[in-house]
């Protein structure tokens, strides 16, 4: 089914359900934040203007051009390719032959732009090296989750993200079928092995953050990193912490954790996981496993936009 989702109306989430529907809630993910950084992109791509188009075609001449993907992943980034072309050009018009989130191989179509030949050439690069990458981190997310799918256990992305370009990455492991860990720094305190060693040790952390909440009337889940099980049962001990990371435990160790844990709070695993690993971490019963990898160390999808 083609789909228009590419006209004069205001961006709103309501407006693209298809887009949306599959994700849980993403905070992060406001037009405002979008546009800036769709501003800043131009703005680096585009400078004073594209002298190739304007030396070579005249500015009155409109085509068509089309998405071609050249290798088989998950697309990601078709409502961002959407928002880039409207900012470019609002007299665009693009049709979707595929949407977010949906399976992909060598030779299919996702989509036809149509309008100035200028205002294509303009948004191109810009669509293709958001969407290559986007469309990268959404495949080894999806791949990594379809390996624990028989398990309980969620896969979370981590804050190893490329600057400036965070929200598109995290975007793109919700579309992967991930969950996105915290945003930022201002979103949830985590207490890893600098914090606890600065501050003197795992129980001085954690009743100093108690009563740092307190003090600032914040209500910010807390976790913290743990690397043995003596650590473990500290956490345990000082009490008021809703996540336990694992971090580079052994699956052994791990379960042992896992049950010396039980119901008093969420685990997590962490650290180095691979696609070789992560399916005996996941049956160590965590709840969550997080992957830096996955924004980190993908391969970008290829595809290219030529004209018809």
């Amino acid at each position: 089914m083609i789909e228009t989702i590419l006209t004069n109306r205001p961006f709103e989430i309501c407006y693209l359900p298809t887009i949306f529907a599959c994700m849980e809630n993403l905070p992060y993910l406001k037009e405002e934040a979008l546009q800036h950084l769709i501003d800043q992109a131009i703005l680096e791509d585009i400078g004073e203007g594209d002298h190739s188009s304007l030396a070579s075609i005249p500015a009155e001449v409109q085509s068509k051009a089309q998405l071609i993907i050249k290798d088989e992943g998950i697309l990601a980034g078709v409502a961002l390719a959407a928002m880039i072309f409207k900012k470019i050009d609002p007299a665009l018009t693009l049709e979707t032959h595929i949407t977010d989130g949906t399976a992909v191989k060598p030779g299919e179509i996702g989509f036809q732009v149509a309008g100035k030949v200028h205002s294509i050439l303009k948004a191109e690069r810009l669509v293709l090296n958001c969407m290559q990458r986007m469309s990268g981190i959404a495949t080894k997310t999806h791949h990594l989750k379809q390996l624990i799918s028989h398990t309980k256990a969620r896969l979370l992305d981590t804050r190893k993200t490329t600057p400036n370009f965070r929200i598109l990455e995290k975007w793109a492991v919700a579309i992967g079928g991930g969950k996105n860990h915290r945003f930022a720094l201002y979103d949830m305190i985590m207490l890893k092995d600098n914090h606890i060693d600065f501050a003197g040790g795992i129980t001085k952390a954690v009743k100093a953050t108690h009563q740092y909440l307190a003090n600032t009337g914040k209500k910010l889940e807390i976790e913290v990193e743990t690397r043995t099980l003596a650590e473990v049962e500290e956490v345990l001990a000082v009490g008021g912490v809703q996540v336990i990371m694992l971090d580079n435990m052994s699956p052994a160790l791990m379960k042992e954790a896992v049950t010396l844990i039980g119901d008093q709070a969420k685990t997590e695993a962490s650290g180095g996981i691979t696609a070789e690993t992560i399916k005996e971490v996941a049956e160590t019963g965590v709840d969550y496993i997080s992957v830096g990898a996955l924004t980190h160390s993908f391969k970008s999808l290829d595809m290219s936009l030529k004209a018809l």
